[in-house]
């Protein structure tokens, strides 16, 4: 077997899987949605468990070693080499953090999935294609955290992002369904045109479209340096829409409140995850840039303000919502904000704070928007913070799990939510941008307003709806595993954090 196959396994599984995917909805049964929904479940995680085997390729323990006793791959030892190792001409890195980032776009791919069902179900919705292109966007968001190359890059994004587009309009009978997708489309079209120009640029400056290649270039002699700024300006411009950072954050309320509540939670998550994943190796290499231009760091500081501002609109307008769901996705605006704090930092600190905070952002906030979805099946369709009044006596146990999410999501101790701003903020300090993390104090102080009013209403409020029949059906699993998600993070942070601190041991 082909050493780079064997290397790139997760994400050759899961794209070659996704194709199946469409091949097994192509032979019609009556049972073909049960079929396809069990077939992504198990690839899923066959894929997580190939990721896990795949993040230290050298390791005694993983797939090379596994499949070496049997005569499929060379001896894990012949594969140590000095920088990021690399298969298919230098296109797509393996192992550290692309597999970490894998692990976390599975289990969102699985939480959603096992949350989807039973909501396509109620809305007569369950078409096989539901599942397979969940698959296609984890295989588009596993390229984006594996590119070494910005052509890779591009290919991943657009993967990711066509899938979202139609995932956004699924319900196609639904006009605010329609508008979101329709809205997204023509908004992601016109931020591709930003980035394609900016790796046009990049290149044209270069000569490469090589990670390792460009980094090299900035170190020297740069026939045309302001070129390359340009590009890498352009580039930060087209990431910035796919995170939802200000001022390119205007889709976002009106695609994640117009999409289905599950799509929504994949999108929110998953899919900014995949953003920063992009984001990241972009800004190693524009920041050397921009100090051999002109001696000073313009680049970072700019990324400063935007995380700043980021931080306070995003909290500032979830303040003013009277729709839950629109509420959620302002608030996630906000988290693109500190996530970005630790691009801003440059630092390992800032790297392995946003590694904790994206898997612990995955888990409150999947769980949010999960049980939105519940209770939409149970007849409560309005998404009105009043709606929410006397929830903890109708729904007691969806009305803890919430409390759960919303004191992770504000940054209250012992979850998940709290270490993950706790890292992300002493990394800002270490890189002297005190100031920006007491923004970030006071944008966390302000969203606490928002989260503990809707804890408010569920425990203190008085309900006048009439009192429906709670189902989560399978739903029920995913809210387990954001849960416990949740605590085991917040009680064993070091856990998580020493994988990310060996995400980078390989680069």
């Amino acid at each position: 077997m082909h050493i780079d196959v064997i290397l790139a396994a997760p994400i050759v599984f899961v794209s070659i899987m996704a194709t199946a995917s469409m091949v097994l909805d192509a032979l019609k049964t009556k049972e073909n949605g049960k079929t396809i929904f069990l077939f992504s479940i198990y690839v899923l995680m066959a894929t997580f468990l190939l990721s896990a085997l795949t993040f230290s390729p050298s390791s005694h323990f993983g797939l090379v070693a596994l499949l070496s006793k049997f005569g499929l791959a060379p001896a894990p030892e012949t594969l140590h080499v000095s920088g990021m190792l690399t298969v298919f001409n230098g296109m797509v890195g393996v192992g550290g953090y692309g597999c970490f980032f894998d692990m976390i776009f599975t289990l969102g791919g699985i939480m959603t999935i096992l949350a989807a069902r039973p909501f396509l179900e109620s809305e007569k919705l369950e078409h096989s294609e539901f599942y397979t292109l969940i698959l296609f966007a984890v295989a588009g968001m596993m390229l984006i955290s594996h590119a070494t190359n910005m052509l890779t890059l591009f290919i991943g994004i657009e993967v990711m992002s066509v899938t979202f587009y139609i995932l956004s309009g699924y319900t196609r009978t639904n006009e605010k369904a329609v508008e979101s997708s329709l809205k997204y489309f023509l908004l992601g079209a016109f931020a591709t045109g930003f980035l394609v120009y900016g790796i046009a640029l990049i290149y044209g400056a270069t000569g490469s479209m090589d990670y390792a290649t460009i980094a090299s270039a900035t170190h020297g002699d740069i026939r045309f340096p302001t070129l390359l700024l340009v590009g890498i300006g352009l580039m930060i411009v087209g990431l910035s829409f796919k995170t939802a950072l200000f001022p390119f954050h205007q889709w976002a309320p009106d695609v994640y409140s117009g999409a289905p509540t599950v799509v929504t939670a994949f999108m929110s998550t998953a899919g900014k995850a995949a953003a920063l994943a992009a984001f990241m190796p972009i800004i190693m290499v524009s920041l050397p840039a921009a100090m051999s231009y002109d001696g000073s760091n313009k680049i970072q500081m700019m990324l400063a303000v935007i995380s700043a501002l980021t931080m306070l609109i995003g909290n500032i307008s979830a303040l003013v919502q009277k729709d839950v769901k629109r509420m959620l996705a302002f608030s996630s605006v906000a988290h693109a904000g500190y996530l970005l704090m630790g691009l801003v930092a440059a630092n390992p600190e800032g790297r392995n704070g946003i590694m904790f905070y994206s898997a612990s952002y995955l888990f409150m906030q999947i769980g949010s928007f999960i049980i939105l979805s519940v209770l939409e099946r149970s007849g409560q369709t309005n998404h009105s913070l009043e709606s929410f009044n006397g929830l903890s006596k109708k729904y007691p146990i969806l009305a803890a799990l919430m409390s759960i999410f919303m004191f992770s999501l504000a940054g209250i101790p012992p979850f998940a939510g709290f270490f993950g701003k706790y890292y992300l903020f002493t990394a800002a300090i270490h890189a002297d941008f005190t100031w920006l993390t007491i923004v970030a104090v006071v944008s966390s102080i302000i969203s606490v307003y928002f989260y503990i009013g809707l804890i408010v209403n569920m425990y203190f409020k008085e309900s006048q709806e009439q009192e429906h029949e709670s189902q989560p059906g399978l739903a029920a699993i995913s809210l387990v595993l954001s849960t416990a998600g949740i605590i085991i993070l917040g009680l064993l942070p070091s856990v998580v954090l020493s994988i990310a601190q060996a995400s980078f041991g390989n680069h």
